[in-house]
């Protein structure tokens, strides 16, 4: 159990038979009345964002949730399969379930996989990856860092913007978080 005073964002409570994570709180002590917490709480497996008011020290159940590194051995079909670390068993997760870690994600690529009373409800990516850009307009001559950007297809199938200097064949890193450029590979 946790109490609504104890709320921070990131914290996770089960509510209604869902884990729900805290995006948003503010205590508030009005002048008149007893003191309360507003929350605005995002569903952990469907998305959902709402709002919530609790008491002050009104204590509701914190979620379990038990992290989990596994490693991304390979794609079958539209399943991604992922091996745990320590016990060899796989896990076979839907691209719905990966959200958008799946532009990022590459065959044998460690990941933190959140589990709560054994359902996946997150996959967590490093927050930055080097990946092969495939495809992406030719550099000419002359393009600098500082001249602009164009898209790129990186390997995942993933688009990102790069710099104009960046051609085909070239590793960059990209924040995994926003999809953002971050440099290249040295």
């Amino acid at each position: 159990m946790i109490s609504s005073n104890d709320f921070r964002t990131g914290t996770t409570i089960e509510l209604d038979g869902s884990v729900w994570r805290v995006v948003e709180f503010l205590h508030v002590k009005p002048g008149k009345g007893s003191a309360f917490v507003r929350t605005k709480l995002k569903n952990a497996q469907t998305g959902n964002v709402v709002e919530r008011t609790f008491r002050a020290g009104e204590t509701v159940p914190s979620a379990n949730l038990e992290k989990r590194t596994m490693q991304h051995t390979y794609k079958e079909g539209e399943q991604y399969v992922f091996m745990d670390m320590e016990t060899f068993e796989e896990v076979r997760l839907t691209p719905e379930q990966m959200g958008t870690t799946v532009n990022y994600i590459t065959e044998e690529m460690e990941a933190d996989v959140l589990f709560w009373n054994d359902t996946v409800l997150e996959v967590q990516l490093p927050t930055s990856v080097f990946l092969e850009v495939t495809d992406t307009d030719p550099g000419v001559k002359g393009d600098t860092a500082t001249g602009g950007t164009k898209p790129a297809i990186v390997e995942t199938g993933a688009q990102v913007m790069v710099p104009l200097f960046i051609s085909i064949g070239e590793k960059i890193k990209v924040d995994t978080r926003d999809g953002s450029y971050l440099g290249r590979e040295t």
